[in-house]
């Protein structure tokens, strides 16, 4: 019996300790959300598992998210989801170039290690955890079209999977960041799925270079519809659910709003993911914060943001205490590049 301690529901705990039920209280109506609960399930095979409360949802779902603390797999941080209540150190770039960001800057040895750094930066700036994290582009939008015409360069699996396992090995989350060019994000992100199938590794949408069939990169700025994007929500959800996997976290780039124009349309019913707007305008800070805002304007129901500091392009770049300090909401999701 799982119970989130409510004191209405006394009378009928009681019952159910005097039926020999084993009753876990908890501090939330989802078992993934408490790592308490999650070990409490572990191993657990078998058996029903009743939820006390009208906020454990139906049967259905509070039997998938069973199933799913049951395989004891945390994430970093601990529990089963990736937010609320965690706070995202990124780098952000690709393995074996720092032209991209600060990711591929190093061996990665060094890049576990500089990550780690920068996630030190916050820890006594929040009571939450704070996750060093990695956003890897390994879908790099380019100039020409390439051998499959799409305007987009896939990175291989195998030359990724040095640096997603060192950060399994370290505790670091992985977010897989896509820059489609004339393709569409899902068939993209089936490419890795391989990758997405491990607990730690969530997914990034970059509308920046979703161009058109008569598109190229840079003439304009890209853009996605909604539509397009819940394609992706549904195939991680569903990827997620049947795996029983812990819940992962989508990332969506933008600094305009017709990047995503119908952006409050992405579906952000599947509690097998988290969804969350990372605001990517870089220059001058009044106008950095100006692009925040417009955005929170154009999104007021996205519950989760990110924020991106450049190191080159920002002036000045924020320290980790201004950006915990200036920029609200608190973001969620904190990447350098």
């Amino acid at each position: 019996m799982l119970t989130d301690g409510d004191p209405a529901a006394l009378a009928a705990l009681g019952t159910a300790r005097a039926a020999g039920a084993r009753v876990l209280v908890g501090p939330h109506t989802d078992p993934r959300a408490d790592s308490g609960t999650v070990q409490a399930l572990a191993g657990t095979d078998g058996g029903a598992v009743l939820g006390l409360g009208d906020g454990f949802g139906g049967s259905e779902d509070l039997a998938w998210k069973v199933d799913t603390a049951r395989t004891g797999v945390e994430l970093p941080g601990g529990g089963q989801l990736v937010l609320p209540g965690k706070t995202y150190v990124a780098l952000y770039g690709t393995p074996s170039t720092g032209a991209l960001g600060v990711l591929g800057e190093q061996p990665v040895e060094e890049t576990i290690a500089r990550a780690e750094e920068h996630a030190g930066w916050y820890a006594d700036l929040t009571d939450e955890p704070v996750i060093p994290t990695h956003e890897i582009i390994v879908t790099v939008a380019s100039a020409g079209p390439g051998g499959d015409g799409n305007y987009s360069e896939e990175i291989p699996v195998v030359d990724l999977e040095p640096l997603v396992d060192l950060a399994e090995e370290n505790g670091h989350y992985v977010v897989l960041d896509l820059q489609p060019g004339r393709t569409d994000f899902r068939t993209q992100a089936e490419l890795y799925e391989e990758l997405l199938l491990r607990p730690h590794v969530g997914l990034a949408l970059d509308p920046e270079w979703r161009i058109g069939p008569d598109e190229v990169h840079l003439a304009r700025i890209g853009h996605v519809e909604a539509s397009e994007v819940n394609e992706v929500v549904d195939y991680l959800a569903d990827l997620t659910r049947e795996n029983d996997l812990p819940q992962k976290v989508l990332v969506l780039h933008m600094f305009q709003n017709r990047m995503i124009p119908d952006v409050e349309e992405v579906d952000r019913s599947r509690e097998e993911l988290a969804v969350l707007i990372h605001v990517d305008g870089q220059g001058v800070q009044p106008d950095k914060q100006t692009t925040w805002r417009t955005l929170r304007q154009h999104a007021p129901s996205i519950e989760h943001w990110g924020w991106k500091n450049f190191y080159d392009e920002d002036v000045p770049m924020l320290s980790a205490e201004e950006t915990m300090r200036l920029v609200e909401p608190t973001p969620d999701f904190i990447s350098y590049q």
